[in-house]
């Protein structure tokens, strides 16, 4: 008898938060979109969680009792790459802010829509997934390889978020071109509207891990009244960045 394939496992996505209510719904519908769901109530418990069985996305509450989620987010990253869906109870653009310079890559404000919240996490997974004909790109030293997902300079790996990968990705592609943050947020979060402060704390994100000062950043530059422009030429260090 032919064996017949079998069929992929399902994606782990781990939900974070210890309001009862709300991972039961959060769950419920990644649950119906097809995912493979664990709940934790607590920093701890998600340590735990995720260390029996490594998620591909986790959806983190930011407030947590005891160790709060952006603790929990800089845990799971020292572990490992994991792409991180922030969940935050107040629209304050600290706490959005924070919640990105620990390395969310995407964060939805409560109350939210489950609907609106799968579609993020479906636009994060399909970011992470290899597509086919994509390939490298390489210059002043950085190289992107966008089938492998990973990233070099001067041939060492950089340890990139999932939406710093991209935003380097399309810098490269994109050499001694000037982008807004609006062109940015669409072209690389794939968003038509947003909080524009997401690319601002992205490009400082990036600029420590490939500027070789970042408080004098040659290769990202400040284009004033504009946004950014990716200059693998520059040579004039004498450019302050924002």
């Amino acid at each position: 008898m032919e064996q017949q394939p079998s069929e992929p496992a399902p994606t782990r996505i781990l939900v974070v938060d210890d309001d009862p209510t709300v991972a039961e719904v959060v769950a419920g519908y990644l649950d119906r979109a097809g995912y493979a769901v664990d709940r934790a109530g607590d920093g701890p418990a998600a340590l735990a969680s995720a260390a029996a069985h490594w998620p591909e996305l986790v959806v983190l509450d930011l407030m947590l009792p005891g160790m709060d989620g952006l603790e929990v987010c800089r845990r799971l990253r020292a572990r490992g790459p994991v792409p991180v869906v922030m969940l935050t109870a107040r629209g304050d653009e600290d706490d959005r802010i924070l919640g990105l310079e620990v390395g969310a890559d995407d964060y939805v404000t409560k109350p939210f829509s489950p609907r609106e919240l799968v579609l993020r996490v479906e636009s994060v997974l399909r970011r992470t997934r290899p597509r086919a004909g994509t390939r490298s790109h390489s210059a002043a030293g950085l190289t992107v390889d966008q089938a492998a997902r990973r990233a070099t300079k001067n041939g060492g790996e950089l340890a990139l978020t999932l939406r710093e990968f991209d935003l380097l990705a399309f810098f490269l592609r994109h050499p001694g071109r000037a982008f807004s943050r609006e062109d940015l947020m669409r072209e690389v979060w794939g968003w038509d509207f947003g909080d524009l402060s997401t690319v601002t704390v992205h490009v400082r994100r990036l600029r420590n891990k490939v500027e070789d000062d970042p408080a004098r950043p040659r290769l990202i530059q400040t284009v004033w009244g504009v946004g950014y422009r990716f200059d693998p030429a520059r040579t004039d260090p004498d450019c302050k960045g924002v």
